[in-house]
């Protein structure tokens, strides 16, 4: 078994003199897992404190979901739609962590029996405030603190609706000193969480394969809209092509498009 990648977060306060580097690390840094609605299960997390000295620590639970420019927002429990955050406990809540050593924890979640779909949270791991050489502007004394987060996704089992949706598909041919590329809009109208892969095929009009390329995986929140890039760094003469895109997703969901193309004579490969 690979050791649990921790995700670290590192403070370096310096004043008069250099004071110890203070680094926390929290693994896993992502919990994707499936659930039966109506029973409690439980996720193991654990702290390791690099740093120089013990540090104290405590939990806090926020919603997990996303803006209008898709940036995730952490929001007060049950605020935001599809939360797990009023779902889970932690067990220890506040813990001390020595320097060199770890601290496993239990996060204790019980969805309700009539839960659908996906729903998400986010398991932060704070540090007591710690008072710097720093000064406000009215001369108050500044703190500072670590703060490390557990993205959170989970799926009630067997309620999963797939519905992915392509749509404004732009195709740049290659041209001199530039490959193919192609963009497009994915909306997320499941009830869960996905995360597709886009895979594209070039074909010359006689349907033979010329090249292929894949994107790297994209997560996508339920109702969750934005673009998606492939890149293809192959070269091409001048002529008529297809390139296919497939859509990948939630297993074995495939969306599939295609899109005629031409490289023009300036613009081909000599």
């Amino acid at each position: 078994m690979k050791a649990p990648r921790f995700l670290f977060f590192a403070l370096l306060l310096t004043g008069a003199r250099i004071v110890a580097a203070q680094s926390i690390g929290l693994a896993p840094a992502q919990i994707i897992t499936d659930f039966k609605p109506g029973v409690p299960f439980e996720q193991e997390l654990s702290v390791a404190n690099n740093g120089g000295e013990g540090v104290e620590l405590h939990v806090q639970i926020t919603d997990l979901w996303y803006n209008s420019k898709n940036e995730k927002t952490f929001e007060a429990p049950g605020t935001s739609p599809r939360s797990a955050a009023n779902w889970i406990q932690f067990v220890p809540e506040r813990f001390t962590v020595a320097a060199g050593r770890s601290q496993k924890m239990r996060a204790v979640i019980t969805p309700p029996v009539d839960a659908r779909g996906g729903y998400y949270a986010v398991l932060f791991v704070e540090s007591k405030p710690v008072a710097t050489n720093k000064q406000t502007e009215d001369g108050k004394r500044v703190f500072a603190n670590m703060r490390i987060g557990c993205l959170v996704l989970l799926t009630a089992k067997n309620t999963e609706t797939f519905n992915v949706n392509l749509n404004d598909l732009k195709l740049v041919p290659p041209g001199e000193n530039k490959g193919l590329s192609l963009t497009f809009a994915v909306d997320n109208q499941s009830n869960t969480h996905v995360f597709p892969q886009a895979k594209l095929a070039i074909l010359s009009p006689e349907h033979k394969l010329l090249g292929k390329s894949e994107s790297e995986f994209k997560r996508f929140l339920p109702g969750q809209k934005d673009l998606m890039k492939v890149d293809w760094n192959g070269e091409l003469k001048q002529g008529d092509y297809s390139a296919v895109l497939s859509l990948v997703y939630g297993g074995t969901h495939v969306e599939t498009r295609q899109i005629a193309f031409t490289v023009p004579t300036k613009a081909a490969s000599k």
